[in-house]
């Protein structure tokens, strides 16, 4: 955390009792936008609101069920691995096609499996296929498929506690950083309105002045002057209207801590993760619960602020070392996807 505190620097002092997760998230958003240290007491602010995020967080993440073996064994044993890879080879590729699982294993030599969260984009369509019925298999009968792809491990750990942990970090993170990203939403937005009323401006002068001059003697000069004023005029009032909206220049370091405080303290509006449990086939076909051709498949499906909002399926697993295919088998492989 040496990087945070040269950030930093020195500020009001966060309350022990705050406890070190909510001082790590404070450093860490703080992070993200320095300039917020300038704020009044930012520190206390931004605590009060990352405990309140930390807490719905950390509850999400408890809820999440207990990591899974992803192997070849489990994926023939496992109907929840079954149904996230359309193959059992299909998951030492995913694996081993992540940067961050090859870095993880060079950076912990003595590790023998990593922890990760796999993260999926699920697919479900109608579509006409086969099923039996009675003992009698009927054609052309709308069945829904669900397949699951774009499979990324982006976050790896040595233990489930210390995946958990810094997953409930992660999901912060990307609270403050949709913060900011309002924050800059809004500075571009003024920007853009104080360059439309400098436009406004001249074109109010050139209406002005087409009183002045020959045109008004001799006619045929600028028509119906005074509806373009008004005109003008409404446009200018709206663009004073937006302007004031969005406060003022001078408040904008307030107004930036606010809107990340904002959002923090309301993290339920942002992220959400819904249990998802579906009774499917072999195939990945959906199939009345109970059905004894097919099994219980449970996972998560997250709701990630972003710009679009992304949906995503996610499961906590662990992988081998040993079934980390080799460098160059991924080189090879990828290879030859290229047209």
């Amino acid at each position: 955390m040496g990087i945070f505190s040269w950030l930093l620097g020195q500020g009001n002092t966060i309350e022990e009792s705050d406890g070190p997760q909510t001082r790590d998230v404070v450093e860490r958003v703080v992070a993200l936008s320095p300039q917020l240290r300038l704020a009044t007491q930012y520190e206390a602010r931004l605590s009060k609101a990352a405990r309140t995020a930390l807490d719905y967080v950390g509850r999400l993440v408890d809820d999440l069920p207990g990591v899974r073996e992803a192997s070849v064994a489990a994926w023939s044993t496992d109907c929840q691995i079954h149904a996230f890879f359309a193959a059992p080879d299909d998951i030492a590729s995913a694996f081993s096609r992540s940067h961050v699982v090859r870095a993880f294993f060079d950076q912990h030599p003595g590790a023998h499996e990593a922890f990760a969260v796999l993260g999926m984009a699920i697919s479900e369509r109608r579509v006409l296929g086969a099923r039996q019925e009675g003992g009698i298999v009927r054609t052309d009968v709308p069945i829904t498929t669900v397949s699951f792809g774009d499979h990324q491990v982006g976050l790896v750990a040595c233990t489930e506690e210390e995946l958990r942990d810094e997953l409930v970090l992660r999901v912060v993170d990307q609270l403050a950083l949709a913060a900011l990203a309002q924050v800059e939403a809004n500075t571009l937005r003024r920007e853009s309105l104080m360059q439309e009323r400098a436009l406004l401006k001249v074109r109010l002068r050139l209406l002005e002045r087409g009183g002045l001059g020959m045109n008004p003697v001799l006619g045929g000069g600028m028509p119906d002057a005074a509806a373009d004023l008004n005109s003008l005029q409404a446009e200018m009032d709206e663009n004073d209207r937006e302007l004031a909206g969005l406060g003022l220049a001078s408040d904008a370091l307030e107004r930036q801590l606010k809107v990340v405080c904002d959002l923090l303290a309301d993290p339920a509006s942002h992220v959400s993760v819904v249990r998802r449990r579906l009774w499917l086939d072999r195939l990945n076909v959906v199939v009345d619960d109970g059905a004894h051709d097919g099994a219980p498949v449970e996972f998560r499906v997250a709701r990630i602020p972003a710009s679009p909002p992304r949906i995503r399926a996610f499961a906590l697993v662990r992988f081998a070392r040993a079934d980390l295919l080799p460098a160059t088998t991924i080189v090879e492989a990828s290879s030859k996807l290229v047209i």
